[in-house]
């Protein structure tokens, strides 16, 4: 897990865990946690003298975190407010085309399927060709499609969420002192 170097308006040098941010505003000091909603530890002093003793709460509850939800997912959910068609998000289609050496037209879907750290897999799914289609065969390769989709987004969230909490135990033993403060 990534972490920064953070300097408090006391002068303080702290390295701190990628979900928390520093937060010091008026009367407000303290790190906020940002990790499957949001949560401020107070300093509970005007000087930053708690800092330490805050950020320390903030990385425990982090880890807590970490080993209780699914690591945040990038991937796109809903479709793009541009795509012009009302297929899900990661298939397109239907594709008509016309084979080398084909004396029909066949039509597919194209669906991307995503992988955690690698690029995503593009599949065709196979409707019919221009004597075959039918809407029946329309709507089940969509739902082959849809399947396809995600179980692959299950795969990667599934992925996603084992290498969150393999940077969770690095980051556990990297800030072994700071959570020894929160006891």
């Amino acid at each position: 897990m990534n972490t920064r170097d953070v300097v408090i308006f006391s002068g303080q040098r702290f390295q701190v865990p990628q979900c928390i941010q520093r937060i010091d505003h008026l009367s407000t000091h303290g790190w906020q946690l940002r990790y499957g909603g949001t949560k401020l530890y107070s300093d509970h002093s005007n000087d930053g003298s708690g800092a330490k003793r805050a950020l320390a709460l903030a990385t425990k509850e982090l880890l807590k975190r970490i080993a209780t939800l699914p690591a945040p997912s990038r991937l796109r959910r809903t479709p793009s407010r541009k795509k012009q068609s009302d297929l899900p998000s990661g298939i397109s289609g239907p594709i008509v085309r016309q084979r080398a050496g084909s004396r029909v037209r066949d039509c597919s879907f194209a669906v991307t399927l995503p992988r955690f750290g690698k690029t995503p897999l593009a599949r065709s799914v196979y409707i019919g060709t221009e004597n075959t289609y039918t809407i029946e065969r329309y709507q089940e390769a969509l739902a082959r499609a849809v399947e396809l989709r995600e179980k692959a987004e299950e795969a990667y969230q599934r992925a996603a969420t084992r290498a969150r909490r393999a940077e969770a135990l690095v980051l556990k033993t990297q800030f072994k002192d700071l959570l020894a403060a929160a006891r």
